[in-house]
């Protein structure tokens, strides 16, 4: 009985440190604080946004079939109020952008973006898919139009289905935010700044002049929007009286 019983204890010691050991690997700590029972639940899309191909595992991705289901869970969930997405992105797949794009955008709950480092390619849809988004002043945003990477078959279908693909990250920014859509081609189309290649970079400010990005601010300005959002969301009854 005692051999029985220290053996399941040996056991569950070596489940412990074995987690533990995954969790100073994947993370770098051995713990993560949480917040407790908050009512805002943050996002973040780190890296490449990973699609319908598998990328290398030496790439830092986010997986859109781990996005999906939390954005589900979000909406399901009452004792949450409200999302912050994190944003520093280089971009990715552009069928798995606009649909966590549009996902972000039809939650029933307040929505607010940061991007960080940076919000690029595809990244600028789901940074403009909250209902206030904002920048900090290093972050920096590129604007070009879409890429395929791998055999091309070159054929008129393909580059007509690659033009109505376009047209769809086009319409989705201009109706999320403030830019024109001349604008917005403008800096897709632009030649010169970027190197070897068309497109343009659009730094921190200079994104909230355009209209893409609501407002330069990090963690402290977000917070204050959308709690201030989530206030407004409720019943009037339950709003608190200042």
């Amino acid at each position: 009985m005692n051999d029985s019983f220290q053996q399941n204890s040996q056991e569950d010691k070596g489940q412990d440190k074995s987690a533990l050991v995954e969790k100073i690997q994947q993370l770098g700590t051995s713990s993560v604080p949480q917040p407790a029972d908050s009512n805002i639940h943050v996002l973040s899309i780190i890296g490449q946004v990973e699609g319908h191909m598998q990328l290398p595992p030496q790439n830092k991705t986010t997986k859109y079939e781990h996005l999906i289901p939390q954005l589900i869970a979000i909406e399901q969930n009452p004792k949450i109020e409200g999302l912050v997405v994190l944003l520093n992105t280089v971009g990715g797949d552009v069928e798995a952008g606009l649909a966590i794009s549009e996902m972000i955008a039809s939650l029933s709950k307040p929505t607010v973006s940061i991007v960080l480092g940076g919000g690029h390619s595809i990244g600028v849809p789901i940074a403009v898919a909250a209902d206030h988004s904002y920048v900090v002043e290093t972050a920096t945003m590129t604007i070009h139009p879409i890429r395929l990477n791998g055999l091309v078959i070159g054929v008129p279908q393909t580059f007509e289905y690659m033009d109505k693909m376009q047209d769809r990250v086009i319409n989705f920014v201009t109706r999320h935010s403030n830019i024109t859509e001349d604008k917005f081609k403008e800096l897709m189309f632009a030649k010169g700044n970027l190197t070897r290649d068309i497109g343009t970079n659009v730094v921190g400010d200079k994104a909230v002049e355009y209209g893409i990005i609501d407002a330069v601010g990090g963690v402290k300005e977000a917070m204050e929007k959308l709690n201030e959002m989530i206030e407004q969301n409720k019943p009037e009854e339950d709003q608190v009286v200042q």
